[in-house]
């Protein structure tokens, strides 16, 4: 072997071991695999399963402005005491809301398993009379606004079984009152309460639901005993027929409502529902009330009877009119009327007009119940929202 073949055969060895080693520098391991965000389909749009698990969630809510005029309701126009001279001045009542709300679901052996929360943030600035103490008076505090935070609705949800917070059967079975903002000119139930339920579906478009329910504020039961609510519907392709009965534990007084709905077109539907209820219990002889306004927690209404009717036409995809008349025993009529256009997909502009006109006891508001003369009473709200 001569010296050439020598160095030829030691350059090749010395390239063969620097590129097993290049090569063993370059491997690279092999990548997990990812795990993506999968849709899920099962209880509608919007859902995803949380990675890793078989619950689907699905986030969502609404920013809204209003803007509120007048002196019909809550949402209406406001007063405040003139900086200069301190006479009362009429002034509008704004609002700025943001509602984050979640839902999840999962299938599992005892049935859908199901939760659903609410949570408002409210931001609401005015001015506002001054009280004889100095401090501003009505829904506002030291620092001028009506901020405040509220959990509406947190429940969990087995098969038929809710447990938590919610609005009372009363009003939710029925589906409360028309499309309108101000539906409770003449109030027609209780909302928020905790509660224990079941929803059963009885097939053939029949469902009911029982109620064990704590009440709000005042009228928070007050024993171990509890607000009873139960219901029945029927449901077609032409509408539905609904009916609920509730017991107020605190007063031992009943009263029901019976809500029918019809389907008059694709484009037009109606509805009627009237109200009873007994309040033997809830006033004394010379009629004062033993609650603070007269009402126990389901029949808010005035009176033993009330009835509500209204209802809504889509003059397209974007335009819907809503309408609502409603009345009570103590002669207390309100109408709302409004216009709600979807600017575009998630944005709705809704303009509203209400009139009030309060018959043998109460005032405007519904909260200082003594006897007094008529009065009629025109505001308006105009609403901004983006739901997603």
């Amino acid at each position: 072997m001569n010296i050439k073949s020598l160095l030829l055969g030691s350059a090749a060895a010395l390239i063969a071991v620097s590129g097993a080693r290049a090569a063993d520098t370059v491997v690279v391991a092999e990548p997990e695999p990812a795990e993506y965000v999968k849709i899920c389909d099962v209880y509608g749009a919007g859902y995803f399963y949380i990675p890793g698990t078989e619950t689907c969630l699905r986030i969502g809510g609404y920013v809204r402005y209003d803007i509120g005029g007048g002196d019909v309701g809550s949402f209406d126009g406001a007063t405040s005491d003139d900086h200069q001279d301190g006479n009362s001045n009429d002034t509008w009542r704004k609002n700025a809301r943001f509602t984050l709300k979640t839902w999840t679901g999962q299938e599992t052996e005892l049935g859908t398993l199901k939760t659903y929360t609410e949570t408002r943030f409210n931001f609401g600035n005015r001015q506002a009379d001054v009280g004889a103490d100095g401090e501003p008076q009505g829904d506002i505090n030291a620092a001028g606004n009506a901020a405040t935070v509220s959990l509406r609705y947190a429940y969990i949800q087995l098969g038929g079984l809710r447990v938590g917070k919610d609005d009372t059967a009363f009003d939710t079975f029925t589906n409360y009152a028309g499309a309108v903002i101000q539906d409770t000119l003449v109030p027609y139930g209780g909302q928020e309460s905790n509660v224990v339920q079941y929803y059963f579906d009885a097939g053939s478009g029949f469902s009911g639901v029982i109620s064990l329910e704590e009440g709000a504020g005042f009228h928070t039961i007050d024993s171990y005993v509890p607000h009873v609510v139960g219901g029945l519907k029927y449901k077609g392709d032409w509408g539905s027929v609904t009916g609920v009965v509730s017991y107020d534990s605190n007063y031992e007084e009943v009263a029901g409502k019976v809500r029918l709905d019809v389907n008059v077109s694709k484009e037009f539907t109606l509805f009627v529902m009237g109200g009873y209820g007994t309040d033997d219990n809830l006033t004394d002889d010379a009629g004062n009330a033993y609650d603070a306004n007269g009402r126990g927690f389901y029949k808010q209404w005035g009176g033993n009877w009330a009835i509500w009717g209204g209802g809504t036409y889509k003059f397209n995809e974007k335009t819907a009119f809503n309408a609502q008349v409603s009345y009570d025993d103590w002669k207390n009529l309100g109408i709302a009327a409004n216009v709600a256009y979807t600017v575009v997909p998630g944005f709705t502009v809704t303009a509203e007009v209400d009139y009030l006109n309060a018959g043998k006891f109460g005032d405007a508001d519904f909260n200082n119940w003594t006897k007094a003369t008529k009065k009629s009473n025109v505001g308006g709200i105009l609403r901004f929202q983006r739901s997603f």
